[in-house]
């Protein structure tokens, strides 16, 4: 399956005005995140530091309770920090409304969940067309994007299936289309092969080294070191820090 060439930029919103071209896209500046009080207190990132440059492709990689979970909230707006700051293509998120961290991250996030988070009472091309549904684009625009996207996916000829009528792998490419139909800064995979058998794990994993051959940013959670290694970047959390970033043996020469 061929994924076109898919520039890697936010729509006209609150987050793009004069940003240098070299500005970070993650900046993560001693975030942490606390949970409870006292003795239940946790505190389960720890002073992360952390910059992703546009067109990087990481793993955030760490066991359950390490901390990863966290810090991909934080980065895909989800969550807030306690303490520290948090610059998304130079807007400092740390501390927004609900209200704007929502817009901010329809707008300039892709999702991609390990359990496909599809409605089952739409089509393929139904599901990928939901995130276009306050962008202001026009109902036939969104339908040719939906279905552009689904046809980078190899999923042209399913538009109208509905999740149950399609395989793990289906579905997951389905998610995919829809994660990337709005042209995000950020791809933001959370263990995008968990619920998948190994051919359809492969597929999915082709796919986004498809997308980051054509300039999208991606971040990708997981607690395989199998999954980790075809991303370019390997950061290893544990106990709400990072311990080591380092390159992947996929970046390396052969």
């Amino acid at each position: 399956m061929t994924v076109s060439a898919h520039a890697n930029h936010a729509q006209t919103s609150e987050m793009n005005g004069a940003i240098a071209p070299t500005q970070p896209v993650v900046a993560l500046n001693e975030i942490s995140r606390v949970y409870g009080t006292g003795e239940a207190m946790v505190r389960a990132c720890d002073r992360m530091s952390l910059t992703i440059q546009r067109g990087e492709y990481c793993a955030i990689m760490g066991e359950s309770g390490s901390g990863k979970t966290t810090l991909m909230n934080i980065i895909g707006c989800l969550d807030r920090p306690s303490s520290g700051r948090y610059r998304l293509n130079g807007v400092d998120v740390s501390q927004l409304g609900k209200n704007r961290l929502a817009r901010i991250r329809n707008q300039n996030i892709g999702f991609v969940f390990q359990r496909y988070e599809l409605l089952n009472s739409l089509t393929a091309l139904e599901n990928v067309i939901l995130p276009m549904m306050y962008t202001g684009i026009g109902r036939s625009q969104r339908r040719q994007l939906a279905a552009d996207a689904l046809g980078r996916m190899g999923l042209g000829h399913r538009l109208d299936k509905r999740p149950p009528q399609l395989s793990g792998g289906q579905q997951q490419r389905v998610a995919i289309a829809r994660a990337i139909v709005n042209r995000p800064l950020i791809l933001l995979a959370d263990e995008p092969t968990g619920a998948l058998d190994t051919h359809s794990a492969e597929a999915v994993m082709e796919i986004f080294a498809e997308l980051h051959q054509a300039g999208i940013t991606i971040v990708m959670v997981t607690h395989s070191h199998e999954v980790a290694c075809y991303s370019k970047r390997i950061i290893q959390v544990s106990d709400g820090r990072i311990l080591h970033d380092r390159v992947s043996p996929a970046a390396l020469p052969q």
